[in-house]
């Protein structure tokens, strides 16, 4: 078993090499960790623990993972590139490992070029620690660096159809996930019971971990925009916004609601729910093949400006979903990016600093086909919108 697919990840190393051969570059330099997992997950269904690491994507060749010694067993099992060195530079500092081998990169450009390795590419340069950072500008001396972040992230742009398939798969654990969350919210449980309920769920069903930690924040808590669950206990008459991202073999589900602690909104509970419910109509009309950011935002915008609610927002109303429950592109009010056929895209409806309702998030996601959006949750698009 494991979360990649044999075809699917070696077509992407492919689509690497074809942008490196473009731009006359040696190999590309991939960064991940456990954090920014993204980029790494993409060329391997696999994310190290403890360490930070490279995916080295040659021109020609083979493509390895640079890391750490604790990771390079489990690289070896559960990751679709298998063949590992590891370097200092990605290792956790000052421990020691004696039966380790730990290579320099000057070790490993010998090994790779007989002629010298003069252009790299280099992926997620802005995610590293500036340790890494400093560390491999160290060892990569008289090597010239060309930043090809933006062309490796349009690769993940357009979901292939094995990677929707997964995708449908976390969306059916984000669906019942939510079932057992909103069972769980009543006046004196605690915030970290109704986590415990979905997750629990989402793990039963295969998930294989989560894209953010799941969010519970009742009262004044739904204010702090992604409130992670803790110790408090719910009130009657509070609202609660719930979310929770599960994966599966990588790919995220989502769901985002708030709910009456009680059981029954409040008349200007209910009002603010109404707004958010319109906002996200009209945000997901424009889910269409060549709509742009700007376009996308701008109905529920009027929309908000129009219900003086303008003042409460804080997050756009649509982003991409993938690896990352919010990856690229983002259509937000400044944004030109065009949907296409095969984009994956949250509506994600919300305000905070409310004076009645605190925060309120309503958020389900979509494929975008030729005709425009098709729900990945028929069920949550009810109970948002019907």
């Amino acid at each position: 078993m494991a979360y990649y697919e044999v075809k699917e990840h070696a077509g992407r190393a492919q689509q690497v090499q074809k942008i490196l051969q473009a731009k006359g570059l040696d190999f590309a330099l991939i960064y991940y960790d456990e954090f920014n997992l993204g980029n790494g997950w993409y060329l391997t269904g696999w994310c190290p623990q403890f360490e930070s690491g490279t995916v080295l994507v040659p021109a020609k060749g083979e493509p390895m993972i640079l890391g750490g010694p604790e990771s390079e067993p489990f690289a070896k099992q559960d990751c679709a590139i298998k063949e590992t060195r590891n370097l200092p530079v990605f290792m956790v500092p000052d421990e020691e490992y004696p039966n380790a081998t730990i290579i320099t990169f000057k070790e490993l450009f010998a090994e790779l070029s007989e002629t010298g390795i003069k252009k790299v590419g280099i992926v997620g340069a802005d995610q590293m620690p500036l340790a890494v950072y400093n560390g491999i500008i160290a060892e990569f001396q008289g090597v010239e660096f060309v930043d090809i972040t933006e062309d490796f992230l349009k690769l993940r742009y357009v979901k292939s159809d094995w990677e929707r398939e997964q995708m449908r798969v976390a969306f059916e654990m984000a669906d019942k996930g939510y079932l057992a969350m909103a069972e769980m919210v009543k006046p004196g449980n605690y915030e970290y019971q109704v986590a415990a309920a979905g997750e629990a769920v989402a793990r039963m069903m295969g998930s294989n971990g989560f894209a953010y930690k799941t969010i519970v924040g009742s009262g004044a808590r739904s204010n702090a925009v992604v409130p992670t669950a803790m110790d408090k206990v719910m009130e009657a008459g509070e609202l609660v916004m719930l979310g929770m991202a599960p994966r599966y073999k990588g790919y995220s589900g989502v769901f985002g609601h708030t709910l009456p602690v009680s059981g029954e909104y409040t008349p200007e509970q209910a009002e603010c729910m109404k707004h958010m419910k319109e906002a996200m109509l009209l945000t997901r009309e424009m889910l269409v093949p060549g709509k742009c950011g700007m376009e996308i935002h701008e109905p529920a915008r009027k929309y908000f400006e129009k219900h003086d609610l303008l003042k409460y927002l804080v997050c756009p109303f649509a982003h991409t979903i993938g690896i990352m429950e919010a990856e690229a592109p983002f259509f937000g009010p400044n944004s030109k990016d065009i949907i296409v056929p095969g984009m994956t895209i949250c509506v994600d409806v919300s305000i905070f600093g409310h004076p009645v309702c605190n925060g309120i998030r309503i958020e389900t996601s979509y494929e975008i086909t030729e005709n425009g959006p098709k729900a990945f949750s028929p069920m949550m698009e009810k109970v948002l919108l019907g």
